[in-house]
């Protein structure tokens, strides 16, 4: 059997839930770092066309022309920044949304780790007193229910004090999705802890931690993946918890399964993943060139959601 055959064929749709939560609002002011280029700013065109952004072009002003001409768009009304090299947009961009001035800020055609390094630093970044991490919200075309894994792309190998931040940053997310009680399972690789596998103890510590928190959501673990998507398996193993089967996030253990699980969504099931990063002053829009503009749109949608 060919690899490839288990790969989804559906389209990618971005959720119209997300768009119109995120719409009717007032456009969030948003750095894009690495304008100058089609597919960023054809990315620009579609969020501010929507209504949901008013971009600062940050990159070669030549550049940014060019490819604004390419795909017949009149940019002549958004403000440049003018940058000469990637490191140079990436300062300007973290410069922004250190100052404040702007809501949000995007990565368009420049590589992640000159576009984070400066948004990192802890002069001059976007820190405050949280702790950062990323979240995917994920859907599948045809269904009308969602799911939210975190953290998938930042924190590597996150210990117990930084997955309660975690938890903490995409519980606010989902308050601000409306979601009033979010459902947030700890996944591992069982559900019962064993000194064999250490994450299932941390998961434990962490869930004891929010008995006391008195936060508005359930969080629960560990739980084995079956038992984090399943009722039926939940049951069979005499798991008795509104988040078991029910979850409305997923917090992995390390950045490798969480990788996995979210490319699997998206390979297999044609899943669109809008991706954002939590916990600064604003937020950060990591898209990855790869990403289909439907995932790009989705992310700019959850972005304005989380900076309102």
């Amino acid at each position: 059997m060919a690899a490839d055959s288990f790969l989804s064929t559906a389209q990618v749709v971005c959720p119209p839930e997300l768009l119109d939560r995120a719409s009717g609002k007032v456009a969030a002011v948003t750095a894009v770092v690495g304008s100058d280029h089609v597919i960023a700013l054809e990315s620009v065109r579609q969020a501010q066309q929507a209504g949901l952004i008013t971009p600062i072009l940050i990159g070669s002003r030549a550049r940014i022309e060019a490819a604004a001409q390419e795909i017949d768009w009149d940019v002549s009304g958004f403000e440049v920044v003018e940058a000469k090299s990637e490191t140079a947009a990436a300062e300007a961009g973290a410069q922004l949304a250190s100052s404040g001035a702007v809501a949000m800020v995007m990565k368009g055609h420049v590589h992640s780790d000159t576009f984070m390094r400066p948004l990192l630093a802890k002069d001059g970044g976007i820190r405050g007193k949280g702790r950062l991490s990323h979240v995917f919200h994920m859907t599948v075309s045809g269904s009308n229910q969602s799911v939210m894994l975190t953290d998938c792309a930042l924190n590597v190998v996150p210990n117990v004090k930084t997955r309660i931040a975690i938890v903490e940053n995409v519980v606010t997310l989902a308050h601000k999705l409306d979601i009033e009680n979010p459902r947030v399972a700890l996944l591992a690789a069982s559900e019962s802890v064993s000194t064999a596998m250490p994450v299932t103890g941390e998961c434990r510590k962490i869930a004891e931690h929010f008995e006391s928190a008195r936060r508005s959501a359930e969080i629960f673990g560990p739980l084995a993946f079956d038992n984090v998507v399943s009722t039926d398996a939940a049951k069979m193993k005499g798991i008795d918890h509104p988040v078991a089967g029910r979850a409305d996030v997923v917090v992995v253990p390390n950045i490798e399964t969480g990788n996995a699980l979210f490319k699997m969504m998206v390979y297999f099931m044609g899943a669109c993943a809008a991706g954002i990063v939590l916990g600064g002053k604003v937020p950060i829009l990591l898209t990855s060139r790869a990403d289909p503009p439907q995932a790009r749109l989705a992310s700019v949608a959850l972005g304005a959601i989380s900076a309102q």
